[in-house]
């Protein structure tokens, strides 16, 4: 089939590459241009780069919305648009007028997560499975129809970076199997179960600040969602900023205010964690690593020189 690519960063990337890999023919490709934003600099192959190294005409877009766009859309003469990562709303002119439609690749289980950084959210929400979803687009974002959808595991010391390289792997397999289904001529294919739906927006700063009212479960992964490349997540010690570089969740139970410098356990220190940790049911979330406001990292236990004081929220 004749194929117009819309995609970015490394998932639009692994996307081109297994088009390209396959006998299906890309007339055209659609990407951004480069951005500073904190997560889309990380993962950012160029799609763009890669198209221009097969001899594929290369089109950058904020937003396709424009008379131009449209009318090199339509001289391409697509068979099937394929997106992936494309972070700006498709108008249905647009994704309507190839013969088979558009096919969005989305890294997520659809219908839940839906959106964006879908691999942080459901690490955070504690997911046991995440995946790879090719679905059909309608006006509804990530709510079309199901072509294939294929999921791994979600490990319990899993990272969002492990996460990402797990997901990314099923890109080309999901992509290429959709294709030679539609290319096959079936044209029915699973609906979404709407009321499973989920949506979640970008993320952002406020979005790795550390709440000591979460459960130290919840913490735990926050931590592991926010690995490296991916900003780490931060609290605030004496009116500095400290981020978590590496914790677990704590052996004991611990009781008082959530944020409370508290106890050595192993090689961590416990923090007080949970809105009812008054009870003293909870755990606690236990420090092993952190990384000072003026960069140095080091193990929690020599940071924390001494017990007693809070971690907050704000300066």
């Amino acid at each position: 089939m004749r194929v117009v690519m819309f995609g970015y960063q490394t998932w639009g990337h692994r996307t081109l590459r297994a088009l390209l890999d396959s006998e299906h023919d890309v007339v055209l490709v659609v990407t951004h241009p480069k951005s500073e934003h904190a997560y889309e600099k990380i993962w950012s192959d160029s799609v763009a780069d890669l198209a221009t190294e097969h001899g594929v005409p290369v089109v950058i877009r904020n937003r396709p919305d424009d008379e131009e766009l449209f009318a090199r859309l339509k001289e391409a003469d697509p068979d099937i648009i394929v997106a992936n990562n494309w972070r700006t709303w498709i108008p249905p002119h647009i994704y309507n007028l190839p013969r088979h439609g558009t096919l969005n690749i989305h890294d997520s289980l659809l219908p839940k997560y839906a959106g964006f950084s879908p691999l942080i959210w459901a690490l955070i929400n504690g997911e046991q499975e995440v995946g790879v979803t090719a679905h059909m687009m309608d006006e509804v974002l990530d709510a079309g129809d199901i072509v294939q959808q294929r999921a791994v595991p979600v490990g319990p010391k899993d990272t969002a970076t492990d996460l990402f390289h797990k997901t990314v792997d099923l890109i080309a397999p999901v992509t290429i199997g959709a294709l030679d289904q539609i290319a096959s001529g079936q044209a029915e294919f699973t609906r979404q179960d709407r009321s499973q739906a989920s949506f979640f927006h970008k993320r952002a700063e406020e979005d790795i600040r550390i709440d000591w009212t979460w459960p130290a479960e919840a913490l735990e992964r926050l931590v592991r969602a926010q690995s490296a490349p991916y900003p780490s997540a931060f609290t605030f010690h004496r009116g500095k900023r400290l981020e978590v570089l590496s914790a677990v969740v704590s052996e004991g139970r611990y009781g008082g205010t959530p944020g409370r410098v508290f106890y050595r356990e192993g090689d961590g220190v416990v923090i007080v964690a949970g809105a009812d940790a008054r009870t003293g049911r909870n755990h606690g979330l236990a420090l092993t690593r952190v990384r000072t406001e003026d960069g140095r990292e080091l193990p929690a236990t020599e940071y924390f020189t001494s017990m007693g004081g809070y971690l907050t929220s704000r300066p």
